[in-house]
């Protein structure tokens, strides 16, 4: 078997589909023959079910989608019930986010499986203490990592800003992923296509599927849109 795999999913922004392209490439991983398994290390947000578990919604929905089982403290060291920025709740809760702790938990679940998907919290420069963020995250796993970015109004210079974030903080961006936030964006493909050229040129990152609107969004209706082939052999790492 060869080395395991494992990247970080960034966003644009917040609300963009950083959960459903993470499903989708999860499922696509896993129709070709790969185990998988998934971590959203910061998940803010939990409602209490009937057994008294907090869950979150979208961590959830990761480990649903996952072919590996992986204990909720592993895949979600940091569960904070308050749908907020994720430093400000911690901070209420008396909860120091360790990046430290989240680097032990992913080196323990990428034994596991064969590729492993580590889905961020909002955008990529989310605070996660007084001077911390998630690129920090994303710099300490070690990951390379791939980008949503939500089709809207405003997506090429908020993509355009991140793609520049992560390289400038040293990481590999392995590859995009469009995701249409907005069906009624004027200009939609040709809004692809100018981040398809400037991200193949400057980075060497392929786009990696564009998904649709999709009237039921989840990980089975996603993945088809997904080329998940540069991942597997690894040459997006």
């Amino acid at each position: 078997m060869s080395s395991p795999l494992s990247y970080f999913i960034a966003g644009t922004d917040t609300e963009i589909g950083k959960t459903l392209a993470s499903c989708g490439l999860l499922r696509a991983c896993a129709a070709r023959g790969r185990a998988t398994a998934a971590m959203k290390p910061v998940a803010a947000g939990a409602e209490q079910g009937a057994d008294g578990v907090w869950r979150n919604e979208d961590a959830q929905a990761l480990a649903d989608c996952a072919t590996v089982p992986v204990p909720a403290v592993l895949s979600t060291p940091f569960l904070l019930r308050e749908p907020a920025a994720p430093h400000l709740v911690a901070r209420q809760a008396g909860v120091a986010l360790d990046i430290a702790r989240i680097v032990r938990c992913h080196r323990d679940i990428v034994q596991r499986a064969d590729i492993t998907i580590v889905e961020g919290v909002g955008g990529f420069r989310v605070p996660l203490d007084d001077e911390r963020d998630t690129g920090d995250l994303a710099r300490a796993l070690g990951l390379p990592v791939i980008l949503v970015v939500g089709l809207r109004l405003g997506c090429l210079s908020h993509a355009l800003l991140t793609a520049e974030a992560i390289a400038r903080g040293g990481l590999r961006l392995a590859g995009w992923i469009a995701n249409t936030v907005d069906p009624a964006m004027r200009f939609l493909p040709e809004n692809v296509d100018t981040l398809r050229e400037r991200f193949s040129r400057h980075y060497g990152a392929p786009l990696l599927g564009a998904i649709p609107w999709l009237a039921s969004p989840s990980g089975v209706t996603a993945a088809p849109y997904l080329d998940v082939q540069p991942l597997l052999e690894g040459t997006a790492k």
